[in-house]
Order: C-alpha cells, then structure tokens, then sequence
C-alpha cells in the first residue's frame, strides 16, 4: 500500500468555453481523480478571470482549484491527463502540507467572523475593537 499525500493542483479552463463544457471538463478532471484513488477535499470554482500574459493566444481562463488526497503513483497520471485534455491550458499541481492545510482554514474562519462584526458594527454604528 502506497502513502496518500495531499495535494492541491489549480489549472486554467479555456474561458471561451461554454459554461456546461467548463463543468463537464471539471468534473471528467474530478472522475478521473476518483478513479486513481484520490479523495477529493476541496473543489472552488474560481471563475473567469484575465490572465496576466497570454497562453496559447488566450487571454481569459477559467480558474478551478481542487485539493486532494491520493497515491504519489496518481500525481503523474494526473500531469499526463492535464496535457492530453485540450481544454485545460495550464495547470500546476503541488504537494500540500497539512499544516498550511489547518492554518488556511483557521485564517478562513477568523476572516469569517471578522466579517461578521464588522457587519454588525455597520448596522448598529458601534466602533470595532
């Protein structure tokens, strides 16, 4: 039995796409994750949005990120799908450390109820602290 790692890759969908081909390509990416005996984490549709320099004479791409947990053996068959699958015009994929998984997620809650204040300082005209 091989270690499962995790691993979070964002990879750019050709924004000329129509919206139902920029969801079947996240989703055959996502199958085929499964697939190799990955467990998918988390999937955050970004969104279009501009590229800082043209790829492949694109100027806009469609943004997706997914962080998972699977086989080292997965990570290479993963690299051989982004490069065959036309859609797909860019992609990265990195080995995540579960503590910067934990802080992200603390940071995302604390974000969360700092918003919730100061919310709440607007309606009610009371300064924060």
């Amino acid at each position: 039995m091989s270690v499962r790692r995790l691993y979070e890759t964002t990879y750019i969908i050709n924004a000329a796409l129509e919206d139902a081909e920029i969801d079947a390509v996240a989703a055959r990416v996502n199958a085929f994750l499964e697939e190799n005996g990955s467990t998918l984490v988390e999937v955050n549709k970004m969104g279009r949005r501009r590229l800082a320099y043209p790829i492949k004479k694109k100027y806009n791409g469609f943004y997706v990120y997914t962080a998972f947990e699977a086989p080292a053996a997965t990570l290479p068959m993963l690299e051989k799908f982004f490069f065959l699958e036309d859609a797909v015009i860019r992609h990265l994929s990195l080995q995540l450390d579960p503590k910067l998984r934990e802080f992200r997620k603390v940071r995302a809650e604390a974000q969360a109820i700092r918003a919730a204040q100061m919310a709440e300082a607007a309606k009610t005209g009371s300064p924060i602290h």
